[in-house]
């Protein structure tokens, strides 16, 4: 009988272990860049989504729609009066997904 295989999950290394290009997380609840501390997604971010997904953009809008999802949140919670502004956060987690990389 053989033993059966770690789950996928066991076969990554931490984040701690990245190349350091490829730490450019948010850190919550602020959604700022662990690494450049700019406002998360930054460029190097989008840059590195856009590699994983590839072509399917369907994909990376759903997986953004649920980062979207959560800074709202955080940053509601931290800041409601004022609360963050629908529409910056639209153009911030959301309407680069749509567009052509440059």
């Amino acid at each position: 009988m053989t033993t059966p295989k770690a789950s996928p999950s066991h076969d990554h290394q931490p984040l701690s272990n990245l190349h350091p290009v490829h730490q450019h997380l948010p850190r919550r609840p602020l959604w700022l860049c662990r690494v450049c501390a700019a406002t998360w997604p930054c460029a190097t971010a989008r840059m590195l989504l856009r590699v994983e997904y590839g072509t399917d953009r369907v994909a990376l809008s759903i997986y953004m729609a649920g980062q979207l999802f959560d800074a709202t949140a955080d940053l509601h919670r931290l800041n409601p009066d004022p609360a963050p502004d629908p529409q910056e956060l639209f153009s911030r987690f959301l309407a680069w997904t749509a567009q052509s990389p440059a």
